[in-house]
């Protein structure tokens, strides 16, 4: 068996049968093609396995790693449910390790303040063409979506008219593996920007069908809407380099401290796993340690000379 003629065969069954998105077969590619580089094509055993995953480890990070070997194991459950192997090797090899916790990287909320007032007051200063406010309003509603919903990038930027319900402020996500979940916009000022947006911009939505549109009347792409960020960032000075899914980050990290469930954060970020989303309590757990540090009510208690003698 070649396994380069098998992943081909499986890469089908993923997009056709499983009915992932592109981003993903692209990724699973990449990482199986990667192994059957360093490991060749015939059927591996359990020592050529442990060979790559030292390969791994030595070569990526962690998240990397653990991403890199699933695609991996995906692959070979594959080949055993069809019976085109008789042992599954992954079966014989340890590829649990600890991982490092990476936290999310949040806004502070009063950068997110001064953010929003400085798209505002652009939005409202008179020598501006009537063209340049209209940009600084799609701009607007933009970052106000990223902050209230939680979305990712790539869900805003495909976001089709068809799925947004301003009247009822309900918007209809198709996630990732397809996924489909629905969110509310809880807040009256957000749904008064949507609709102004979408009254100035319902010529080119209703030609494009994406409720986010460029300035030249197409959809909103990624980078664009990650220079458009990183470009107000720059005016205001932030001292942080801000990205669209900081706004996610944030979104969920500021619900966390508000004690909102966490299963419903789960729901709303589309996270399949609650393991996915309970990263987020190690966030609300480093401002539980500050706020302990800062105002606990013992940092105001002067002990004084007593103090002093029974320590130094």
């Amino acid at each position: 068996m070649l396994l380069k003629e098998e992943i081909n065969k499986y890469l089908n069954y993923c997009k056709f049968q499983k009915e992932l998105d592109d981003k993903t077969i692209k990724a699973y590619k990449a990482d199986l093609e990667q192994f059957i580089t360093v490991i060749g094509e015939n059927n591996p055993d359990k020592e050529m396995l442990n060979a790559y995953l030292v390969y791994l480890h030595r070569m990526y990070k962690q998240k990397t790693v653990k991403r890199k070997i699933a695609s991996v194991k995906a692959l070979f459950h594959y080949l055993e449910e069809e019976e085109l192997i008789e042992i599954n090797p992954f079966h014989k090899v340890k590829t649990k390790f600890r991982e490092e916790v990476i936290l999310p990287k949040i806004i502070p909320r009063d950068i997110i303040e001064q953010l929003l007032n400085h798209l505002y007051k652009e939005r409202s200063i008179k020598e501006y063409s009537e063209w340049r406010k209209k940009i600084i309003l799609r701009d607007i509603a933009v970052v106000e979506t990223l902050f209230s919903t939680g979305l990712r990038i790539s869900e805003l930027c495909h976001l089709q008219n068809k799925y947004v319900d301003l009247k009822n402020g309900v918007l209809c996500i198709q996630g990732k593996g397809g996924k489909e979940r629905y969110l509310q916009i809880g807040n009256n000022d957000v749904l008064s920007i949507l609709n102004a947006y979408k009254k100035y911009f319902e010529d080119e939505i209703k030609k494009q069908g994406y409720f986010f549109v460029n300035r030249y009347g197409n959809a909103l792409s990624e980078q664009s809407a990650r220079s458009m960020i990183h470009k107000y960032a720059g005016e205001i000075q932030a001292d942080i380099n801000i990205t669209p899914h900081m706004f996610r980050h944030s979104f969920a990290t500021y619900l966390m401290e508000e004690d909102v469930n966490i299963r419903y954060i789960q729901k709303m970020l589309g996270h399949a796993s609650i393991t996915t989303t309970q990263i987020y309590t190690y966030v609300t757990t480093e401002k539980e340690k500050e706020i302990l540090q800062t105002r606990h009510p013992r940092n105001k208690i002067n002990i004084g000379e007593n103090f002093d003698n029974l320590v130094y």
